[in-house]
Order: structure tokens, then sequence, then C-alpha cells
């Protein structure tokens, strides 16, 4: 009875042990597993990064070597655009000429071609926004029926635009090189087309593309003039030559808009796009013209969330480099704002 009595003790002993055991591995772990979580969760915040604030698209003037020169098939501007990370595509009216002397006429080549576009773009998944006009005459010119004819012409872009999907045209304002006259001409050239574009539910944006139109305030002068919601800038974030050498268009600039940062502060309020215009690098990936930070948390206080377009434009990286470059930049500055 008293061996009994010992043994029933001992067992009793060793359950007791055992449910302390369990219980002091049971609380042990579950003090253990918050901290590792907070850990985790910690790690996880640490390793993550926001959005940009905006999306990017691609102009296609990025690759107009490519095309003018090393052979590019144009139509395959969407393919291209989204294996390379874009979202939204920007055409450039002047790359698709030689598509052009496949027909007859220009309205019928204009058609044809937006047609095959928007078959690509969608194919690739991709999101149509501007079309950029070139070569379709001077919309600030002095003679009023040669600027009437312009705007004429560049109808059947807005109608391109239309049935492309795209929100703008971007059209150039070239014409007088006086700034009264330029401004009157302006007034005049981009009222009677934004009128038309508005019943195809197009905007109309000027960009800073040289001559009087790179002057921030004066162009400025011309948008709240025309008073058009649907006339508005594509601020350009190099582009500030107002004067170039014997007053050419294009070529050696002999003088630039003094702050370019001003400059394009100046036009985000009416601003319906933004290009990230970038020429060279340097070895830590920032662009060596222009302070992107300055320029991105310009575009970001002024409340603009909609796409920002690439558009490389240098001499010393490949144009596939200058993408990319320029695409990373963007990327992971505006992940950090």
């Amino acid at each position: 009875m008293k061996m009994q009595l010992t043994r029933q003790k001992f067992t009793l002993l060793i359950l007791l042990l055992t449910a302390f055991t369990l219980g002091s591995c049971k609380s042990e772990k579950a003090e253990k597993e918050p901290e590792n979580q907070a850990e985790t969760a910690a790690e996880t915040t640490a390793e993550k990064t926001s959005d940009p604030f905006f999306k990017l698209s691609l102009a296609q003037w990025s690759i107009h070597r490519m095309i003018l020169e090393d052979g590019m098939d144009p139509f395959d501007f969407a393919v291209y655009a989204r294996d390379n990370g874009f979202a939204g595509l920007e055409y450039v009216s002047q790359l698709y000429n030689s598509a052009m002397e496949e027909y007859d006429t220009k309205d019928e080549a204009i058609k044809a071609i937006t047609q095959r576009l928007k078959a690509e773009s969608e194919e690739a998944g991709m999101e149509n926004l501007i079309i950029m006009i070139d070569g379709e005459g001077d919309l600030s010119v002095n003679d009023e029926a040669a600027r009437d004819q312009a705007v004429e012409n560049h109808k059947r872009w807005v109608d391109a635009a239309a049935e492309l999907g795209c929100h703008s045209i971007r059209i150039n304002l070239f014409g007088s090189l006086n700034d009264e006259e330029w401004k009157a001409n302006s007034i005049d050239g981009l009222s009677k087309l934004g009128a038309y574009a508005k019943t195809k539910g197009v905007n109309v944006l000027v960009e800073n593309h040289g001559w009087q139109s790179s002057n921030a305030p004066l162009l400025m002068e011309v948008i709240n003039a025309v008073g058009m919601d649907n006339c508005g800038t594509l601020p350009d974030f190099g582009n500030f030559c107002v004067k170039r050498k014997d007053g050419a268009k294009w070529g050696e600039c002999e003088m630039e808009y003094p702050d370019i940062y001003e400059g394009v502060q100046l036009m985000m309020p009416a601003a319906k796009a933004v290009s990230a215009k970038s020429y060279d690098f340097d070895e830590d990936g920032n662009e060596t013209k222009i302070d992107y930070a300055k320029m991105l948390r310009i575009v970001k206080e002024a409340g603009y969330t909609g796409y920002i377009g690439v558009e490389y434009e240098g001499n010393n990286l490949s144009e596939q480099e200058g993408i990319e470059a320029t695409r990373d930049l963007l990327i992971a500055l505006g992940s950090s704002m």
C-alpha cells in the first residue's frame, strides 16, 4: 500500500512537471512571436517604397534615331514602349512621313496610319496619350491666310487623336519673332484650333519648344488670353532656348530662358502633360544638366498626378541607354517623394 502511494505521487509529480514545461514553452513562444512579427513588419516597411505620384509614358522622339537611321519600324513603338516598362504612348507625327508616301493623299495616309496605330496599341495593351505635331504650318505666322491654313492642317491630326483615344495633340507656336505680333497671332491660331478640338474632346497643348514659346511668362499670357479649358501646356524640363543662331527654329542656341525651374513652375497650372527631357547622366545616374529632384517637386507641388513622358535627347548614351537612365531616375525619385 505504501509502495502504491509512492508510485502515485511520483506519477503525479511527473504530470505536473510536464504540464509546467509545456506551459512555459507556450508562454515563451507567445512572448517571442509578437516580437518577431514586429521585426518582420519593420523590415518590410524599411524595404518597401511607395509608388511614384505619376505614371510613365514614352515620347517617340526618344527613339527617332532608331527609326530614321537604324531602320526601326515606327509601328513597333507600342511594343517597344511596353517592353521597356512604360504604360503610355506619345506619338511624333513626322516619324510617319515615310509611311505617308505610300498613299495618294495626306488625309488618306493619316486615316490609314491612325487605324494601324490603334490596332498596334490595343494589342500591346498600351494607352494612347498625345500626338506631337510638326511640319503642318506655323500657327503664329503674321499672314492670316497662312495661319488659317495651318489650323486646317492640324485639324486632321485632331481627328486622328480622337480616333486613337489620345487626350491631346501638341502643337508648335512658331511665326513672328516680335513678341506682340507673336502673342496676337498665337491667341488667334490657338483659339481657332482649340474651338475645333473641343468638338472632338481633344486638348491642344503648347510645349516650350523654342522661340517665344520658351519664354514662359509670355506663353502663359497667350494661354490665359485664349481662356479655353482644352487649351493648355506641356511643360518640358529642357527646350528653353528662346533664340537660336540666325533666327532658325532649330540648331545652335544663343540664348536660353534664364530660369528653367521657374519656367516649368509658371506653366504647371495649365499643364495636361509633362515631358522629362534628358541629355546626359553622371556615374550616379543623375541628369547632368537638369536637377530632376527639383523639377519633380515643382510638378508634384502643382498637384499633377498624370503621365510624365520620358524624352531622351542626348548624344553620349545610346537611345536605349538614355531611355533606361531617364526612366530609372524618375522612378527612384518619384518613389521617394
